[in-house]
C-alpha cells in the first residue's frame, strides 16, 4: 500500500534562506510529510554550485538542516535553534537533476535536546549526503530570544498541523 503524503503548510513573508516565501535569492522549500519524515524536492541551478556542476557544500548542509528542523516544527511544535550537525558526504550532489531532501527525528527530548536524521536523494533513489543533528530546545525564560509576531505566527502554524 503506498503512503499516504500530506503537504505542510509553512509561513508566509518571512526571509529565512532556506523556507521563506519573501526572500528573493533563497529556496523557498515546500515541505510534505510522508510517513515518519518531513521531506522537500528541488533542483539546484547554478546559483547554488561549488565545484562546476557540484552543488556547494554550504547549500547541501543548509538543506539538511532546513529539513530536519521542520522535521522538529511538524512532529514537535517547539521552539528550538540548531545545536550541533554531522554530515557525511557520499557522492557529488549534482546540479540540474531532481532532489529528494528527507528528515526525521530520531530521538526525543532529553532535558532539552532533541535529534533528527536527514538524507538526500537524486532522482534514483541513491542516497547522496546524510546528516545528523542535535537540537537545543529554548525553555519559556529563552523564548524572549523569538520576536513576538513570529511565536505568534508559529503557534498559529501548529495549530495546523
Amino acid at each position: 500500500m503506498d503512503e499516504i503524503i500530506e503537504s505542510i503548510p509553512k509561513l508566509q513573508g518571512y526571509h529565512c534562506f532556506a523556507c521563506g516565501t519573501a526572500n528573493p535569492i533563497g529556496l523557498n522549500l515546500s515541505f510534505y510529510k510522508e510517513g515518519e519524515y518531513v521531506c522537500s524536492e528541488l533542483t539546484l541551478g547554478k546559483n547554488y554550485e561549488g565545484w562546476e556542476n557540484m552543488a556547494h557544500g554550504g547549500i547541501v548542509s543548509t538543506l539538511l538542516d532546513e529539513v530536519m528542523s521542520w522535521s522538529m516544527i511538524y512532529f514537535r511544535r517547539i521552539f528550538f535553534v540548531t545545536r550541533s550537525m554531522k554530515i557525511k558526504y557520499i557522492s557529488p550532489v549534482p546540479l540540474y537533476r531532481l532532489l529528494t531532501v528527507k528528515g526525521a527525528i530520531i530521538e526525543g527530548e532529553k532535558k532539552r535536546l532533541c535529534k533528527a536524521k536527514g538524507l538526500i536523494y537524486d532522482e534514483d533513489k541513491n542516497i547522496l549526503v546524510k546528516g545528523e543533528a542535535s537540537f537545543a530546545i529554548l525553555s519559556d525564560k529563552d523564548l524572549y530570544l523569538v520576536p513576538e509576531k513570529l511565536k505568534r505566527d508559529m503557534n498559529n502554524l501548529f495549530k495546523r498541523f
